[in-house]
């Protein structure tokens, strides 16, 4: 019974590996409800989930789940012990906390590009998680771990990728990184410091104004010369006329 379970495992894992990248080590998102059906079935899950996904594991939760936890109250006190052991991710709910399962549907959502698995006993936020397709679904089922199988929505979502119809976000990646690697896409740090120098550079409109300035007092200095020149034509004409006066 149990090597069928890793058979179906490795198949599940190989199908999500190839089609969405999903790579080790595994990121799986527990709930609160997970946390207390492994407490009720005494399941260790730092040391069952690597063996039965037959790959290293990193528990993680986020601060909403925490505080939902909290306000539970003691019913759920030694799941909310399990929840603090694991790694916290951040979430979009910094300021304002909402419930866990609306976190962690938020945690998976743009196509899944941290590439979650997502384990919970709540049915409402397991019919949410297969509508969206590439997300790993786990549940504990008779006090034993299970990986869900693909859901229907991501079956579908792999056959569309496949005729052409639909680029997976792991493709998308791939495909930005190749063009990076080439030159193909500019890394937006150096078109950051492109735009600061454009900034920083002279105003040509200050350039034009300067040159008018320079145009102003140019005009000003040959006005001033004219006048002079005006006044010493009129000083040299009354000492002619007082020459011819006394010769007279």
């Amino acid at each position: 019974m149990k090597i069928t379970r890793q058979k179906h495992a490795k198949k599940h894992l190989g199908f999500f590996r190839n089609n969405f990248g999903v790579r080790e080590p595994y990121q799986i998102l527990l709930d609160g409800t997970f946390c207390q059906a492994a407490l009720r079935g005494r399941i260790q899950l730092r040391e069952q989930l690597p063996r039965y996904l037959m790959a290293e594991t990193q528990l993680c939760t986020t601060r909403c789940v925490l505080k939902e936890l909290e306000t539970l109250g003691k019913d759920l006190y030694g799941a909310k012990l399990i929840a603090q052991k694991c790694q916290v991710r951040n979430c979009p709910h910094f300021k304002n906390a909402v419930s866990g399962s609306e976190c962690l549907l938020s945690m998976v959502e743009d196509g899944n590009p941290h590439h979650y698995f997502l384990a919970t006993q709540d049915q409402n936020l397991s019919m949410k998680v297969k509508k969206k397709p590439g997300i790993p679904l786990m549940f504990i089922i008779q006090n034993t771990i299970v990986l869900d199988k693909p859901s229907p929505k991501t079956i579908a979502f792999v056959k569309a990728v496949e005729s052409g119809q639909l680029v997976s976000v792991h493709e998308k990646q791939s495909i930005r990184q190749l063009k990076e690697e080439q030159g193909l896409v500019k890394d937006p740090e150096q078109r950051r410091r492109k735009k600061r120098k454009k900034v920083s550079g002279p105003n040509p409109l200050s350039c034009l104004k300067k040159k008018k300035k320079t145009q102003d007092t140019n005009s000003s200095a040959s006005e001033k010369k004219r006048k002079r020149k005006r006044i010493r034509n009129r000083s040299t004409s009354k000492v002619l006329s007082e020459k011819q006066n006394a010769e007279g």
